[in-house]
């Protein structure tokens, strides 16, 4: 089978194989029994916070890397380890109720669906899929399986951004003609693909890593284990990085779809790394928050964002390093800095006090905390929670795909700079066919 073959052999034959899934594997509804995927870097985040629900038990640990692996092992000496998660759900997929995907972004669609395949709720990192295919795919099989699914944008359960979304629903500035969201972070490579190879470390099973991406030889300083995201192959960039993070709350508050058109102006396509500094302009249909068509504009790279008269702050203040500002169509703004800062209202280019009583008489938003501990657990424990038939995941797969599907449009755009791609929602394809080969792998 080539590399590349996996993911839609996978996706294809899961469609097969869709059986009832069963309340419980393991029969008992008080516990959750999970399995992780990528325990280093993030994974070791994702894996303790998942862990720290009284309701989870670890039951296995994958990682292609043997220092990761020896690490977490360490540290939930009663769970199996790993370095195939193919020969994980073999081996032990009975033994399994959910699985957390903490792998790099090529790897989310093939350990995801495959657990999906099994019956085993997801939660997977951002973004959700390296691919639009493997997003709609992922999307589909859930549903199609009603499985618990969340992808790890932990801040979508923060005060903060709840209180945002609470208060553009309310319409606090109005119908939102525009979005302007940004990062300074340089998640690129504008450099020359690098030649030669390094020996591979001992630990780490370099064909496993690479998994359905084409072969590559090993490079030090490279893909593992940090810097996979600047690279096509393996990640989606800043946009995917910082991105998802940034446009969740405007998206989520605004209702969106997909975009009706996407340009990216940025270098030329080098075919190895994604550009160093993009400058993204969405348009997307009207919502009943926002005018007929909604403008969104994204900036990544140094210097992020560029100058200009909707983002100049009351008394000529900094704007916060990464964020986004919502511009209605009456002049109002509501800047919402990325993140642990409250949102914040400039009317007639100065700051007004939000009455939060009057839009969130309830305190649905919860209450303002400042302690990224503690505040990142919630998403986590939310899909544990609802796994036991305590909550409802608010960043499902059915969610998430498109929000994904939003950011590799920007992603795909970066191939053909300066120039506006049409894509067509229903048949999820572009109107400019050179594009579309870059919808799945």
């Amino acid at each position: 089978m080539k590399r590349r073959s996996f993911i839609k052999t996978t996706a294809a034959g899961s469609i097969a194989f869709l059986l009832p899934f069963p309340s419980w594997a393991s029969g008992n509804a008080n516990k959750l029994r999970v399995a992780q995927v990528g325990v280093g870097s993030m994974g070791a985040n994702d894996l303790a916070a998942i862990a720290a629900h009284a309701a989870v038990e670890i039951v296995a640990l994958c990682d292609v890397d043997k220092n990761n692996l020896s690490k977490a092992s360490a540290l939930h000496t009663g769970a199996r380890t790993f370095s195939d998660y193919k020969e994980m759900f073999k081996t032990m997929g009975h033994e399994i109720d959910a699985v957390v995907v903490s792998t790099p972004d090529h790897i989310h669609a093939p350990v995801s669906l495959l657990a999906m395949e099994h019956n085993k709720h997801v939660y997977c990192q951002k973004p959700l899929t390296h691919y639009i295919a493997e997003s709609r795919k992922m999307e589909a099989v859930a549903t199609q399986k009603k499985l618990v699914t969340q992808m790890g944008i932990q801040v979508h359960s923060f005060y903060d951004y709840k209180l945002a979304t609470l208060l553009i629903r309310k319409g606090i500035i109005g119908k939102v003609k525009k979005v302007i969201a940004w990062s300074p972070k340089v998640w690129g490579y504008d450099g020359a693909e690098p030649q030669g190879s390094d020996p591979v470390p001992a630990s780490l099973d370099w064909d496993k890593w690479l998994g359905t991406a084409k072969k590559r030889p090993y490079k030090e300083g490279f893909y593992h284990p940090s810097n996979w995201r600047k690279c096509i192959d393996y990640g989606c960039g800043t946009l995917g990085d910082m991105g998802v993070h940034i446009f969740d709350t405007p998206y989520n508050a605004l209702k969106l779809t997909v975009p009706l058109s996407v340009k990216n102006e940025c270098r030329a396509p080098n075919s190895f790394g994604h550009p160093e500094k993009n400058h993204v302009t969405y348009v997307f249909p009207g919502t009943a928050y926002t005018a007929d068509n909604l403008e969104w504009v994204w900036y990544d790279g140094k210097c992020a964002p560029e100058p200009q008269a909707d983002l100049q702050l009351p008394g000529g203040a900094t704007l916060p390093d990464q964020g986004a500002m919502f511009i209605g169509e009456n002049g109002k703004r509501l800047l919402l800095p990325h993140f642990m800062q409250l949102p914040k209202l400039i009317v007639n280019d100065q700051y007004e006090n939000i009455d939060v009583a009057k839009y969130d008489p309830d305190g649905a938003a919860g209450k303002p905390v400042t302690n990224y501990d503690a505040e990142s657990l919630k998403h986590y424990h939310q899909f544990v929670d609802t796994c036991l038939g305590k909550a409802k995941c608010s960043a499902p797969f059915a969610y998430s795909a498109k929000l994904t599907e939003v950011i590799l449009l920007g992603v795909i755009a970066a191939r053909f700079p300066n120039e506006t791609l049409h894509w067509d929602n229903k048949s999820a394809r572009f109107k400019e066919a050179k594009a579309n080969k870059f919808i799945s792998g």
